[in-house]
């Protein structure tokens, strides 16, 4: 017996996987005639029922789990193989970043630039997750937060991150008032995922608290416990200055304390010619240099960096 043809175990691996001849053949451009035409052909080709055709779609007999048991893997090491050369759409830009920088910076500034190019299309995946452009191969480019030294990527610096205490007008009042610099390890403060607290009062003064209010494991559920004010956030200001110019924060020191973490964007070399990534780069580059110049002036500019080893985002 001659082997099936490539397109017909194609079709039906995408009828079984879907359950639905109609998105089954959406899939692969084909009309649900066309589609139930190859998967006819095959059942008679093997000699055996493949599917069991019913009101709400078809579903597997026995042979066709058989079947598409044992072609499966073969499909999936296939299509992994061409992944490489996957055609580029320079319409289509699909970038990975974190939920928090997307709402917190990237999203607020985007209809400037999708105005600018309404011929592009922007995809946005939110991962916590470093993106891997050697497996997913449908990721142009990523937004990344940490310390940089990415292996096998193009990394170019956007801006660093500053820190400064924060803390809700509720709590403020209940307090009597914007603090001293001196007084501030008098007030609840909230646990800093990163420890920077003892950056801060060793480079502006005063004393560690003797017990924070509460500690966190990442900076959004703290700086979600500053808003509700259950006590004072040392703020990521890339993340919270939002909640400070619409009033759910308030900024209780001018003091900006600088970090080694900083904001990037990365893409690895085969992204390098996308048109679409050209445009959003030139933009976004150009969005962090308007960010940076309209932050507060550091009081000190020439003050140290503290590095922290903690997971880069």
């Amino acid at each position: 017996m001659s082997r099936p043809p490539l397109h017909a175990l194609l079709g039906f691996a995408a009828a079984a996987r879907s359950g639905n001849l109609t998105r089954a053949a959406a899939s692969m451009h084909l009309t649900v005639s066309a589609l139930s035409h190859q998967i006819r052909a095959l059942e008679e080709r093997l000699g055996r029922r493949l599917f069991e055709r019913g009101p709400r779609g078809v579903k597997l007999t026995a042979d066709g789990e058989r079947l598409m048991n044992r072609i499966a893997p073969h499909l999936e090491a296939l299509d992994h193989a061409l992944r490489p050369y996957a055609p580029c759409r320079d319409e289509v830009l699909t970038l990975s970043l974190m939920a928090s920088m997307a709402s917190a910076w990237l999203v607020p500034r985007l209809g400037d630039f999708l105005a600018l190019h309404p011929q592009l299309e922007l995809n946005l995946l939110s991962s916590s997750n470093l993106v891997d452009f050697g497996r997913e191969t449908n990721v142009d480019a990523a937004l990344r937060g940490g310390y940089g030294g990415w292996p096998g990527v193009v990394i170019e610096h956007l801006f660093d991150e500053t820190l400064t205490p924060v803390a809700s007008p509720k709590l403020i009042a209940r307090m009597g008032g914007l603090p001293a610099l001196e007084d501030l390890q008098r007030w609840p403060l909230l646990g800093d995922p990163a420890d920077h607290w003892r950056d801060w009062f060793e480079h502006y003064g005063g004393r560690e608290p003797n017990r924070y209010v509460a500690h966190f494991d990442d900076s959004e559920t703290m700086h979600r416990a500053a808003v509700e004010g259950m006590g004072v956030a040392l703020a990521r200001m890339a993340r919270t200055r939002l909640l400070i110019e619409n009033g759910q924060l308030v900024s209780l020191r001018p003091e900006r304390l600088r970090t080694d973490y900083a904001h990037y964007l990365v893409y690895p070399q085969r992204s390098a010619d996308h048109s679409g990534l050209l445009a959003f780069r030139d933009w976004v580059h150009a969005q962090a240099r308007d960010y940076v110049a309209r932050m507060e002036p550091l009081p000190d500019d020439d003050g140290p960096r503290k590095v922290r080893k903690h997971s880069q985002t």
